[in-house]
């Protein structure tokens, strides 16, 4: 999924009357470290017959140096770009074994190599040797939980760490220019998004670890759909410039954080210039002569480009040029006699549950069964009204003893009515099905498909749930009651008395062989008596015991089951 965005953004200074500028340095280019895809890129500078280079400052960041050799009356810089915003997922990084949990402490070659960025931050508003943390950022440090002894997930740590500082810090648009000091910001409790992204620096640092400034613009896009379980974003398209803190850790490289949000920066956020100290960070700076001047300036970005996606797809005009496709791709395929058919398979994960066993691992589960019968029987409603909501044999994955279930929805598109009475459909897991007198009327239908087939009703046979091997994953589980050993002791009858226990026959299943005569069913016997099936929530038909079936067939009474093996045969020949 890809949404290309257009931006914009103007800066413009009117003089009150024509004054000489000198030099000015302008960081408004992406930095090379962008992750967010930049397919185009202008600086528009005005007036006219300027001279510009770019170049590269000590860190890697563009930067446009501007000489204007007249007096101008006004000064006006603009920004064009258009961005890529597909979806960048701010964790998906590697980190060393050594740094996956923290507290840890670069190698000494690269700490040697990010010795500007580890430089303690102090009150100063310039970088200076010798600095030192302010008193009220030490002891708001000892203020928050104490690591456990063998530390947290190096990612956890820092999404803490940028919690904390995001619930402190309220945030406030401050026009004043430069940023504050820690202390400051940790005093008033409320900063700029700059203040609190200079705090956070501050605080990395203190910890050990290398942290820089970041400048950069702030791209904030609308949702489809409103959040059903947090905030909605945006009440619109929103660019701004924006500040935010990157950490460098091992493997992972400089990583993103937004204190202003709690947030991990993602593709929204385009960095400009990075760097150990805010005051060369500055998107636009040089001097003039003294002068009253008026200061404008706009953000503005738009919709350029959206694939279609789940929670905003095609539009009217997009879905009728893709009918007019389908309906010429069907002519042709009539026209060449060719008939074609295409199945689906949904899936969903409810949004309050995204981590228990039934929704990764379980083929099945409480809830996720109730939820599936509940969507089926909605779109039953919807498309397939007089149809019927069918329960069979889903997908059998290697590893698991028998097949998943499946729930189909079979209508017919003239609207004949397939199935009238839903209760007759004595399904458990079909919301609105079933009746108290669905195991005699169960008993009746098999009854009445054998008369049909021309056969007695006694060839129709009761299938039981195994007991026994509910009894043994029972006294398998790791806590309960120890069981008495003479109970699981087959000469005393248990597994008869387990059988007897049964009350009702889960099922009823017809043996049927057919011929050029008609149907005829097989004759099965059973060592306990009577068909229990496989253990498990598969139909009926999926669990038959068909290795302790024993059977003769009715057409061939003198002679054997088929499954005991008959005399050697003899070989000869004759000269």
């Amino acid at each position: 999924m890809s949404i290309k965005v257009a931006l914009e953004h103007r800066t413009t200074y009117d003089f009150a009357h024509p004054v000489t500028l000198g030099p000015h340095v302008v960081r408004l280019r992406p930095a090379p470290h962008c992750r967010t895809p930049i397919e185009a890129y202008s600086l528009d500078v005005k007036p006219q017959g300027h001279y510009l280079n770019w170049q590269q400052d000590p860190f890697g960041n563009w930067l446009a140096r501007i000489v204007f050799p007249e007096k101008v009356t006004q000064l006006d810089i603009t920004v064009g770009l258009v961005a890529d915003l597909m979806v960048i997922n701010p964790l998906d990084f590697f980190i060393e074994d050594y740094a996956e949990r923290f507290p840890f402490t670069y190698e000494a070659s690269l700490a040697a190599d990010l010795a500007p960025y580890l430089r303690p931050v102090g009150e100063s508003p310039t970088p200076a040797a010798g600095d030192t943390p302010g008193p009220v950022v030490t002891p708001w440090l000892e203020g928050l939980p104490p690591l456990p002894a063998d530390g947290l997930p190096t990612v956890t740590w820092l999404s803490q760490l940028n919690a904390a500082v995001h619930r402190d810090v309220a945030y406030s648009v401050r026009m004043e220019i430069g940023v504050q000091s820690p202390d400051t910001t940790l005093t008033r409790a409320i900063g700029s998004c700059r203040d609190s992204a200079w705090l956070l620096v501050s605080l990395l640092r203190q910890y050990g670890l290398a942290a820089r400034f970041v400048s950069g613009y702030l791209v904030q896009l609308t949702a489809d759909q409103l959040s059903l379980d947090g905030p909605s974003g945006p009440g619109a398209d929103f660019t701004d410039l924006h500040a935010w803190t990157e950490v460098f850790i091992p493997g992972a490289g400089w990583v993103g954080l937004d204190p202003t949000s709690a947030l991990f920066a993602g593709e929204g956020h385009i960095p400009l210039s990075a760097t150990p100290h805010p005051s060369s960070a500055a998107p636009i700076e040089g001097v003039t002569e003294p002068v009253e001047v008026r200061f404008s300036f706009h953000n503005e970005v738009t919709r350029i480009h959206e694939d279609p996606r789940v929670t905003k797809p095609y539009t009217d005009a997009q879905w009728d040029r893709i009918d007019e496709l389908g309906e010429e791709v069907d002519r042709r395929l009539r026209a060449g006699d060719v008939r074609l058919t295409m199945g689906g398979e949904p899936t969903f994960v409810a949004l309050d549950d995204m981590t228990s066993a039934q929704c990764n691992t379980d083929a099945d589960g409480d809830d996720k069964r109730r939820l599936a019968s509940e969507l089926a029987e909605r779109l039953r409603k919807r498309y397939a009204v007089g149809g019927a909501v069918h329960l069979g044999q889903g997908k059998w994955y290697p590893g698991e003893p028998l097949p998943r279930w499946q729930i189909d929805l079979q209508w017919l598109g003239d609207g004949t009515r397939l199935w009238s009475d839903p209760a007759l459909l004595a399904g458990p897991w079909v919301p609105g099905t079933g009746r108290a007198d669905a195991p005699r009327r169960a008993t009746a239908l098999a009854a009445e498909i054998a008369r049909v087939l021309g056969l007695p009703p006694e060839v129709v046979l009761p299938a039981w749930e195994d007991r026994f091997a509910t009894l043994t994953e029972h006294v398998r589980k790791p806590e309960g009651v120890a069981p008495d050993a003479s109970d699981l002791d087959p000469d005393l009858g248990v597994v008869a008395r387990l059988d007897a226990q049964g009350a009702t026959p889960t099922g009823w299943v017809l043996p049927l062989v057919t011929d050029e005569e008609g149907w005829t069913s097989p004759q099965w016997s059973f060592r306990r008596g009577r068909l229990v099936l496989l253990p498990g929530s598969s139909p009926v038909g999926l669990r038959l015991p068909l290795d302790a079936v024993t059977w003769t067939d009715p057409d061939y009474r003198g002679e054997p089951s088929y499954l005991h093996a008959g005399p050697p045969l003899q070989f000869g020949c004759r000269a």
